[in-house]
């Protein structure tokens, strides 16, 4: 299995981003997927979900319809569309499925 996550940046507030998650080696079609941070000197902290068919949830309040999950079932590829970033959105975002976790990207918000 392997997940590897790209598109992090520098972004000032206000800005947008949008995170890829390559998938391998397991059936990402049939894969439930997530998003998790992890803000410098903090814990990991859920982000958004993905079920195998499309259907969504977000943690909240802190994504607060900022942020949108999809995926591409026919290239292996989840993304997380992320509008009107604040610097609390400063962290290394990663993407799971199981137990699996890629090594993730960094997401800097200057205020």
């Amino acid at each position: 299995v392997q997940l590897v996550e790209s598109g992090g940046g520098l972004v000032q507030s206000g800005g947008s981003l949008r995170l890829s998650c390559a998938a391998s080696g397991f059936a990402f079609r049939s894969s439930g997927m997530r998003w998790y941070r992890q803000p410098p000197g903090k814990e990991r902290e859920w982000v958004a979900s993905i079920t195998d068919d499309g259907i969504t949830s977000y943690a909240r309040p802190y994504v607060m319809d900022r942020f949108t999950i999809s995926r591409d079932n026919t290239k292996n590829m989840l993304y997380l569309k992320m509008n009107n970033l604040t610097p609390e959105d400063t962290a290394v975002y990663s993407c799971n499925t199981q137990t699996y976790w890629g090594k993730g990207t960094l997401v800097t918000v200057s205020s």
